[in-house]
């Protein structure tokens, strides 16, 4: 019997690289937005993460009929008041660069001359079924600070600053298989990947 498809959607080829790394030893075909043709960007406009991945999982899996994880991250920082928050992708503009980003937000920081630079990466996911039906939604933060400078050349958009309490590398110096334990992102798949065996499970039980 051939495998229940999942769709991981994202248009991010580093996320789409981690949720496949988190989802790998679940007994599904994972599926990209790129397997489907004349895809619908869905409207990211909500004000929390979690709305937005909800948004995304119901609205993909409309598109493709097909059972959808969407998940919505970004950087909250306190001394910004918790910008960039869920603006994280959209922060200056849909076009910037993420070190254009970066570096805004380091300059930003730097005016406010505040020796508080904790952050936290937050991370929801949601997982809709083919009908767009909302199924779950679960949510992961990640503690740290953020450096003066980008480091480390691994990782996606805002983990050159980033250093997870408890290290101090930042989240792209540290190994895949480190920051793909402690992130944001893995603490909010650890119950979207329960739910999800838990689908399989049922599944093959009928």
């Amino acid at each position: 019997m051939s495998k229940r498809e999942l769709l991981i959607a994202t248009g991010n080829e580093g996320k789409l690289h981690e949720c496949r790394e988190m989802l790998k030893h679940l007994d599904f075909s994972l599926l990209s937005l790129g397997d489907y043709a004349r895809i619908q960007p869905v409207a990211e406009d909500g004000v929390t993460f979690s709305e937005n991945a909800a948004a995304k999982a119901a609205g993909y899996a409309r598109q493709t009929s097909a059972l959808t994880v969407a998940d919505d991250s970004g950087l909250e920082v306190e001394a910004l008041n918790g910008a960039p928050g869920v603006r994280s992708a959209r922060y200056l503009s849909e076009r910037a660069s993420y070190s254009g980003r970066i570096q805004a937000l380091l300059d930003e920081l730097a005016r406010c001359d505040c020796a508080n630079r904790s952050a936290r990466f937050v991370c929801a996911v949601a997982i809709a079924n083919a009908d767009g039906s909302l199924l779950s939604v679960s949510t992961g933060t990640c503690e740290g600070r953020i450096v003066t400078s980008p480091r480390g050349s691994g990782g996606f958009g805002y983990d050159p600053i980033f250093v997870p309490n408890g290290f101090e590398m930042t989240f792209a110096e540290l190994p895949a298989e480190v920051k793909n334990q402690i992130s944001h992102r893995a603490r909010a798949f650890e119950a979207a990947r329960e739910f999800l065996r838990r689908l399989t499970e049922s599944s093959s039980a009928g």
